[in-house]
């Protein structure tokens, strides 16, 4: 179930809005009135996802970017803002993992890693926090990971990009909050996407006993807390880090 609030004519840029969690969050904001900017890898992924979305709404527009780079980001932002006059929420999603342990890890595995999961969120939310301190409001809600809180053996790039991003969202809370734009964190633990769908049964299960509601989660579940920091419910709400996770890590 998604739950209710009112986005009407709000304009949301997500990245890694084309498959998984980020899909997810870009139907449910679609739902509660928002024009979508759906951020992709490439323009097939980005087609894809569009036709899911549009579904549920007209006003939606897919980009192709790497959000690593700097120069795509900000022609990205340009782009969007072409398009939709402003830029209201930003949901920074995207991530990818290159597991391994880390003697064995190659430099680029840990550059790769950090650079779309902590670098990007850095350069969408410089570029998007410019027209929201022009209109001097904004929501800002980055997709961490239970990773970053307690650690995970072969996950130390990824772990450390998702750490990062918590401090990212409560140093940039403090510096936005007299602009009235929010800055808030999501700590999702295992969801039911693609990439967890790919994993042995038996770790599965193994991760489910650990979890005290013995089940995982469903990209919905992201997608509402998704809706409730940018909602004018949550208009006192900032720096703040929502786990998800079933009470895995309590």
């Amino acid at each position: 179930m998604t739950l209710t609030v009112n986005l009407q004519d709000r304009v949301a840029v997500v990245t890694g809005g084309t498959r998984g969690i980020g899909l997810g969050i870009c139907e449910a904001l679609a739902l509660s009135g928002a024009k979508i900017a759906c951020i992709g890898t490439s323009p097939n992924t980005v087609q894809t996802a569009l036709e899911s979305i549009k579904k549920h709404t007209a006003e939606v527009e897919g980009f192709a970017c790497n959000v690593a780079n700097t120069e795509e980001v900000d022609k990205t932002i340009e782009a969007v803002l072409a398009k939709f006059g402003k830029i209201d929420i930003l949901v920074n999603n995207a991530g990818i993992t290159r597991d391994v342990p880390l003697g064995a890890m190659k430099d680029a595995e840990w550059d790769d890693v950090i650079g779309v999961n902590l670098r990007g969120p850095f350069l969408f939310t410089r570029a998007c926090t410019k027209p929201m301190r022009r209109a001097k409001s904004g929501r800002i809600i980055n997709i961490t990971s239970i990773s970053g809180l307690i650690g995970n053996k072969g996950q130390a790039n990824y772990s450390a990009s998702k750490a990062g991003l918590i401090g990212f969202t409560r140093t940039v809370s403090k510096e936005l909050a007299g602009k009235n734009i929010t800055v808030n964190a999501i700590a999702p633990g295992f969801i039911e996407t693609d990439m967890t769908a790919v994993l042995p049964e038996v770790y599965k299960a193994e991760i489910k006993n650990r979890i005290p509601l013995a089940r995982f989660g469903s990209p919905a579940d992201i997608a509402n807390a998704v809706l409730y920091f940018a909602s004018d419910e949550a208009s006192f709400v900032t720096g703040q880090v929502l786990t998800i996770d079933g009470g895995m890590i309590m």
